[in-house]
């Protein structure tokens, strides 16, 4: 994983790690007499502090940045230390060293191995030499007692020997001369570079590299138009008539449902921003015209009905003596 994923997961630890420390503030402010809570927030403090333990000692592990490590290997000291605190208080609780936990475990839904106390990391790093001058002490006090019994080292026959040696030998060989080898290619492709800049390139030279890019540029044509062909006969392609004319319907079609989604789209928001000022002409049209009538034959005219088309009558356009003769006749 990278960086950025273990300092997310450092961030996220810190910030449980602050809800763990405000949580205890307040269940721990007052001392519990009922025994069995009182072990009961003990051990769900124990295993989400092994949690947090555990998180914050993959993200020290693997960050690179030294101070970031610093940060975490001081509130990883801390975690560790709150953790033997509470082991102490459980073991004055119950006066055993062992506990059972098997309920919590289950209300937390979590596994036996997540109570299991793994050794930091950096404690072994850090401790490395120690740790390794004391087992070797440790083995010679066991060979010295005669409780553990020295292995025993076959030696190697000048055969064998001579065969290790010549193996590395022979290899160191090839090396050498694969080396050598190398140098005088590259400076074989320096020289070589050196006299095309002095002399320039040889058209030869330039008449073959555009013979190789064409002849290239023509086969790949023609596989193209062979794969087509095949891929006709086999009926899984269309003909490049066909499928231009395929392809020009199906345009026409999406082009249809597009244009029928646009106008389904369009006419409602075009009646909503539009309609209230049309209708409002309308109506001043309509009294406009029955103002006009009533002006000419003194009354108002009968409202069309609906079989001649309603208002919709009113604003047919018509010669002057249509206008009149519909004058005469209110």
């Amino acid at each position: 994983m990278s960086q950025a994923t273990y300092i997310k997961m450092w961030a996220d630890t810190q910030r449980e790690l602050d809800t763990m420390l405000q949580r205890e503030r307040e269940e721990f402010l007052e001392p519990e007499e009922d025994r069995e809570k009182a072990m009961k927030m003990l051990a769900t403090a124990y295993i989400q502090y092994l949690e947090i333990f555990r998180k914050l000692e993959a993200a020290h592990d693997h960050l690179i940045h030294q101070q970031r490590r610093a940060a975490v290997r001081q509130v990883l000291d801390g975690v560790i230390g709150r953790i033997l605190e509470i082991k102490k208080e459980m073991v004055a609780l119950e006066n055993s060293e062992c506990h059972c936990l098997d309920g919590i475990l289950m209300d937390l839904k979590r596994v036996p191995e997540d109570i299991e106390i793994p050794i930091p990391k950096y404690f072994v790093k850090e401790n490395l030499r120690i740790l390794q001058e004391r087992e070797k002490y440790l083995h010679e006090i066991l060979l010295n007692a005669g409780l553990l019994e020295q292995e025993a080292v076959t030696a190697m026959t000048l055969e064998e020997g001579i065969k290790v040696i010549q193996v590395a030998e022979r290899a160191r060989q090839g090396r050498a001369r694969a080396a050598f080898m190398r140098r005088i290619y590259l400076e074989e492709k320096r020289q070589s570079k050196k006299e095309e800049q002095e002399m320039g390139k040889n058209p030869d030279d330039a008449a073959t590299c555009i013979q190789k890019v064409w002849r290239g540029y023509s086969q790949r044509k023609k596989t193209e138009k062979l794969r087509e062909e095949e891929m006709i006969f086999l009926g899984m392609s269309l003909p490049p008539e066909l499928e231009a004319i395929s392809s020009l319907q199906k345009a026409n079609v999406l082009q249809g449902e597009v244009q029928e989604r646009e106008d389904l789209d369009f006419r409602p928001e075009l009646r909503k921003t539009e309609g209230p000022h049309i209708k409002e002409t309308l109506q001043d049209q309509i009294t406009q015209c029955f103002l006009e009538c009533r002006h000419i034959t003194g009354r108002f005219p009968d409202y069309p009905p609906e079989k001649t088309g309603g208002s919709k009558a009113i604003f047919i356009e018509k010669h002057p003596e249509q206008i009149i003769i519909r004058c005469d006749n209110f």
